[in-house]
């Protein structure tokens, strides 16, 4: 039987190169080692001045003790030099950096972050706000802004209300938003709950040019076209009446007819006005009349399908 062959001695093993190192995230980005060892010792030792003091106020160590900690570390570099505002589409930012830099002092651990997102939280646009510390020199300011929804009239003036009858800011008559108008005393207050009267009938809600509120109690709403509809007290009772109306106009166009007034704060009718002379709901032709002193009643039309009576007075 034929032996192995013994293997050859000398043969030299096979040699391996070394994987080229990839370059760091630093190097990529163009910055050296030693600024990065330098940034990484300030944040430190500002992170950790900043931890003694609150553990010395903690143990009631002096305030002046605190306050030679915290111009130390500010003297170090960890003071408010930037304020990075994100969120604000509409509030004056001078306004923010104004407040963000009244400070007693610029160090960083003496800033008040709740005092500053207090003050913030005072001016109407500002729904809610966020402040935060950025070692080494900035305050980092999140605005979370309110929605305007209706523009407010009231005692001569205009102004810009959100949904929860929040006032924005003063508007001018030039400058006025295409916003639903809100007139009379504490309407601004009712704007949610007309937003969800609206919202009920759907089909009227572009055609609504601004809404009254009356007597503390009740809505008018003013269409584009002209006419006034008088609603009923209480919000159950409002929308089963707009609702209607959305209804009859669809069936029989009232809007843009030439009427002036549709009153329905009575429930068991509906009373439409004009001018000088009644036109019939069910579109027959009008008919001429004097204008009497007070309102008077005139018979009821005749039923359309899936319509009730309908009363018309001039």
């Amino acid at each position: 039987m034929a032996s192995r062959a013994a293997p050859k001695r000398g043969t030299p093993a096979r040699s391996r190169k070394p994987a080229a190192r990839r370059p760091g995230l630093a190097t990529r980005l163009g910055i050296s080692q030693a600024a990065i060892q330098r940034a990484i010792t300030w944040g430190m030792l500002g992170l950790g001045a900043a931890v003694a003091l609150i553990i010395l106020q903690a143990f009631g160590v002096p305030a002046m003790a605190g306050n030679q900690i915290a111009r130390a570390v500010g003297d170090a570099g960890f003071e408010v030099k930037r304020v990075e505002l994100t969120g604000i589409k509409h509030m004056d930012r001078l306004t923010v950096y104004a407040i963000a830099f009244d400070q007693h002092s610029m160090a960083m651990p003496q800033v008040d972050l709740e005092a500053v997102r207090a003050k913030l939280l005072r001016y109407g646009w500002v729904e809610d706000a966020r402040v935060s510390r950025r070692l080494p020199d900035t305050l980092v300011v999140d605005i979370v802004e309110r929605t305007p929804a209706a523009v407010w009239q009231y005692q001569g003036r205009l102004r810009l209300v959100d949904a929860s009858g929040v006032v924005l800011e003063d508007v001018s008559g030039e400058a006025t938003p295409d916003l639903p108008l809100l007139i009379g005393p504490n309407a601004n207050r009712h704007a949610q709950a007309l937003a969800a009267l609206v919202a009920k009938a759907p089909s009227l809600k572009p055609v609504i040019a601004g809404a009254t509120w009356i007597g503390e109690r009740r809505w008018d709403l003013r269409f584009q076209s002209g006419e006034t509809l008088a609603l009923p007290e209480g919000q159950d009772e409002a929308q089963r009446a707009l609702v209607k109306f959305a209804r009859m106009d669809t069936a029989q166009r009232l809007l843009g007819r030439g009427f002036l007034r549709f009153d329905m704060r009575d429930p068991t009718r509906f009373v439409a006005r004009v001018d000088r002379q009644v036109h019939a709901i069910d579109g027959s032709a009008a008919v001429p009349q004097p204008r009497p002193a007070p309102p008077a009643t005139v018979p009821a039309v005749e039923d359309s399908p899936g319509l009730e009576k309908v009363n018309d007075t001039i």
